[in-house]
């Protein structure tokens, strides 16, 4: 069974920054394709940005690219999501994510286990 536990939400102004962490136990991240995903209200959860277990290139979504950046530290077993230049639209909550061994183009219903999520709020 794995843990994941978010945190680094907060509310933030228009342009700002902040970093998600990912604190994961009870497996190696480094088998672990671990993404960040988010929620607004009324929406439905979406796919933010994605880490292969095997490293390589992640995966963004078109509205991060050149914004948000996903890292892991397997040292750690943490991952990450440092969020700059953040938008009003990136307000949502956001949450953690790993898929054992899965693939990078993984749909969310693929994903084994999920975090508690941490509320993002970007003020205009």
């Amino acid at each position: 069974q794995v843990q994941l536990v978010e945190s680094g939400g907060g509310l933030v102004q228009t342009g700002g920054s902040l970093r998600l962490s990912c604190a994961a136990s009870g497996r190696a991240i480094r088998t672990l394709t671990m993404g960040w995903f988010r929620q607004a209200p009324g929406k439905e959860r979406e796919s933010v940005a994605v880490v292969h277990w095997s490293a390589g290139s992640p995966y963004y979504a078109d509205s991060v690219k050149g914004r948000f950046t996903i890292s892991r530290d397997n040292a750690k077993n943490t991952v990450y999501l440092q969020m700059n230049y953040l938008k009003p639209e990136d307000t949502a909550v956001y949450y953690c994510a790993a898929n054992v061994l899965g693939s990078i183009a993984a749909t969310t219903n693929e994903y084994d286990y999920w975090g508690q999520g941490t509320q993002v709020t970007v003020s205009s």
